[in-house]
């Protein structure tokens, strides 16, 4: 049988609920609709660190932070040499292997085992390169104005893009793709990696996609009695809360724009489902989609992504097998467990691929569901860690040793912590457990052998964000390499002190 093409396509920010499909009453995503009865949605995938690099090594390599060695975001760490890529798989079984978009890697030309990248590194001029995005633009005319929006790339303020449509990143990304389908060698299957850099900040989606929204009925936040109090709050998460305040004004407006550059992404993905059909190939293509982690917009008071509630790290996981394919099915839903891990395994299983002995990961459609998955971010004290088991999520914050336990099926929205409640005592002894069993490294100084003691509690002091959540200049002349470029993502003031003189 000749292998199967594969597309996977990968954005930024995503969270799983934010799917027409899933029941989201706002968003837009008439294509992704469709893909999901032509396949099978997975409601139950997780980032295991739901931040974009630690998330993007685990994707490409299918292992966790365990052995790809990032749990904390470490821009200035390559790829682990010995573990062969997702990219590098397909290549060795004789693929032909390109990707499009971000890739957040370092040193950022670095290939990954793909044959080429047109790379959109969102400008990240202060590691040295000026990426494939940034030229096109210059080629277009529109030298060092990518930023010209004065929005930033952390912060959730939104305007219109403010250049001509055509050039916009989403578009860039999936016209260069539809040239690398035409372009492809006819005698060879292909895998195809598209990475979305939106719906990631700046909120800048064209316009007529702003309009697309402009009747309809924004959702508001929701928020926990256990959020209601930020003094009450895990030292980790008043962090989170003091680096993103907005109106209920701006919350509408950055809501609005999101889902504005979802719905942009919905159509440019069935273009480019357009062209690989209009080619012939479509019946012998696998299609994936999903993202590195979501985004809590506003939801308990929380913004972006860091965090183990659902907006975060519950990401999107559609799957479409090839005509005809039994095994993968079609207008189905999937409620299992699954990780970014299961990526790699799974794509190389149904192209019938050999998965090298480094994966830890397990196919989402061939393999036994796992028991649970562990989920890990940070070292020091705004770090947090998960466990997902059954219909129980176990979120745990070293800091004050504080647990929360949630009932995914009964409170999807996680209104509700019955870590205080004696009648699910046993089900968090299990969760302390398995969570014990996981941990490792830097976490041993937060354990007294098979019990998790953590640190003293203590309160969090809002520090100033100088780099603005990371507002860019212009990008004409390039800007030079800045090793202070970088963002602080928990700015804090000395103990005690609140600015004041």
């Amino acid at each position: 049988m000749t292998q199967p093409n594969v597309l996977l396509v990968v954005t930024d920010h995503w969270p799983a609920a934010l799917l027409g499909a899933a029941g989201h009453p706002a968003v837009h995503t008439p294509v992704l609709n469709q893909l999901c009865r032509n396949g099978v949605r997975f409601t139950n995938c997780y980032s295991e660190t739901p931040v974009c690099l630690p998330a993007r090594r685990t994707l490409m390599t299918g292992t966790t932070p365990r052995i790809h060695g990032d749990r904390t975001f470490q821009p200035h760490r390559p790829m682990e040499p010995h573990l062969p890529t997702l990219a590098q798989s397909f290549r060795n079984a004789g693929y032909q292997a390109y990707a499009v978009g971000k890739t957040h890697t370092y040193p950022q030309r670095d290939r990954i085992g793909f044959d080429d990248i047109l790379l959109d590194d969102e400008g990240r001029t202060l590691y040295g390169v000026t990426d494939d995005y940034e030229i096109f633009l210059g080629d277009q005319g529109f030298v060092g104005q990518q930023f010209g929006h004065g929005m930033s790339n952390n912060a959730y303020q939104a305007t219109a893009w403010h250049l001509p449509e055509h050039v916009h990143a989403t578009n860039w990304a999936t016209d260069a793709m539809q040239r690398y389908v035409r372009r492809r060698d006819p005698t060879r299957p292909s895998f195809w990696y598209l990475g979305y850099r939106h719906p990631h900040p700046p909120l800048v989606p064209p316009q007529r996609f702003l309009d697309h929204y402009s009747g309809v009925e924004i959702d508001t936040p929701f928020c926990g009695d256990w959020a209601n109090e930020t003094e009450d709050l895990p030292y980790n998460l008043q962090g989170v809360r003091s680096r993103a305040v907005y109106s209920d004004r701006e919350i509408t407006w950055a809501r609005r724009a999101f889902y504005a550059l979802c719905t942009h992404i919905d159509q440019q993905i069935g273009a480019l489902i357009g062209t690989i059909r209009e080619e012939g190939i479509l019946d012998e293509t696998i299609v994936m989609f999903t993202s590195d982690h979501g985004d809590m917009l506003g939801n308990h008071g929380f913004w972006a992504k860091q965090t183990y509630y659902e907006g975060s790290s519950n990401v999107p996981m559609i799957v479409i097998g090839q005509k005809d394919d039994r095994e993968v099915g079609f207008n189905r839903t999937d409620d299992r467990i699954t990780g970014l891990q299961d990526v790699m395994p799974t794509l190389l299983g149904l192209a019938g691929i050999d998965v090298p002995e480094t994966v830890e990961g397990c196919s989402m459609i061939s393999d036994r569901p796992r028991d649970h998955l562990y989920g890990e971010f940070g070292e020091e004290a705004h770090a947090s860690r998960m466990i997902r088991a059954g219909q129980y999520k176990l979120i745990w914050y070293p800091v004050g040793n504080h647990f929360q336990l949630f009932d995914i099926d009964a409170d999807p929205q996680e209104m509700t912590d019955l870590a205080g409640d004696a009648r699910h005592g046993a089900t968090l002894d299990q969760l302390k457990t398995l969570l014990r069993a996981e941990m490792y490294g830097s976490d041993d100084k937060w354990c007294d052998g098979d019990e998790i003691v953590g640190e003293p509690g203590r309160k969090f002091h809002p520090g100033a964000n100088r780099e603005l959540s990371l507002t860019r200049g212009h990008q004409w002349p390039v800007p030079p390499i800045n090793p202070k470029g970088g963002m602080k993502f928990f700015p804090e003031a000395p103990d005690g002190w609140d600015g004041s003189v």
